[in-house]
């Protein structure tokens, strides 16, 4: 029989992706999606899966509806890649952040316990959870976590019970401490795609400037097409396992918005730009870059499309939808 998925956040920028890997290697992909009247179909569209993904509804606030999912689907692997991901909305929204990061996590492996505990579980975890914390520079699978926003602490209870399980319950989970991954379907509230929009609508007389705040951090990079591999690929290991994805470059905000004007001709980027407070966030991180020779070494898993690709893309993509 084929195998079975469930992703959660299959509306979002990482669960198409994945959907479309899985569906090529011959799986049977079930996407969780709250009740919507009107559900944002874009992402799935955008590679072709609109029709071939099938939507199941659930909520992970709301335990029952995840218990009885699991229980009639019985999934041969859950990629839980939902959360309130916005990391300036989680000084606002704390409550909620936790709720969905933290609780629905646990109600999401209760359930498999509960009902399908032969499902393996992949967890959807972050660099933010690093925060301040490095090693020389980097940040890997043994730095501590020292989070600087209510997101990155509800993702680090997130990560300890998805360890806790498999070390109390005998079940296949595994952590992806993915550091930053774009694309074009990348939410617009984010700082890369309103980077990419905003040049697109400069570069198309819809706009004269972008709206932006600290320049100065440093992330790193890489595209969401080659992080979902790195998932499928944890899932597929011998033994579960935490890993590491990421690039292992770092570059600041501004180089990212001087690439992206270089795009459309643009080298005087500055005058195109303004810093506006508001987006600035209560406590910033400073610094991510990735050390990934665990997942090379283990998974043999390595990104491909560079960082200027991955600008280059992007910018191309909203050109595209804008001129549409």
């Amino acid at each position: 029989m084929a195998k079975t998925a469930l992703i959660t956040g299959i509306l979002g920028q990482d669960g198409p992706y994945l959907a479309k890997l899985l569906i090529e290697k011959g799986y049977k992909v079930y996407g969780l999606m709250r009740r919507y009247s009107q559900p944002h179909m874009g992402n799935l569209k955008f590679l072709g899966l609109d029709k071939t993904v099938e939507l199941v509804e659930g909520d992970l606030t709301d335990e029952s509806s995840l218990l009885n999912l699991i229980k009639i689907v019985r999934p041969s692997e859950v990629y839980n890649l939902a959360a309130q991901s916005f990391v300036g909305s989680s000084w606002d929204q704390a409550k909620l952040t936790t709720e969905i990061n933290s609780l629905g996590v646990l109600y999401l492996l209760n359930s498999i316990k509960f009902f399908s505990p032969t499902t393996k579980y992949y967890q959807a975890s972050t660099s933010e959870m690093f925060g301040l914390a490095n090693d020389g520079g980097y940040q890997d699978e043994n730095t501590n976590f020292h989070p600087r926003s209510p997101y990155g602490i509800s993702k680090v209870y997130s990560y300890w019970m998805t360890v806790n399980f498999r070390e109390s319950y005998g079940l296949f989970t595994t952590n992806g401490i993915l550091f930053n991954h774009e694309s074009p379907l990348r939410g617009i509230q984010f700082v890369t795609r309103k980077i990419t929009d905003g040049v697109a609508r400069i570069k198309l007389g819809l706009a004269e400037n972008i709206a932006l705040g600290n320049l100065d951090a440093k992330r790193d990079w890489g595209f969401a097409g080659d992080y979902v591999e790195a998932m499928y690929l944890m899932m597929q290991a011998e033994q579960p396992d935490d890993y590491v994805i990421g690039s292992g470059e770092t570059h600041a905000v501004s180089e990212f918005v001087k690439l992206a004007f270089a795009e459309i001709g643009i080298t005087d980027w500055e005058k195109y730009v303004t810093i506006d407070a508001r987006f600035k966030r209560p406590a910033e991180v400073p610094h991510l870059q990735a050390r990934a020779s665990k997942a090379e070494t283990k998974l043999g898993w390595k990104p491909k499309v560079t960082f200027q690709e991955l600008v280059k893309m992007m910018v191309e993509a909203d050109i595209k939808r804008l001129q549409k």
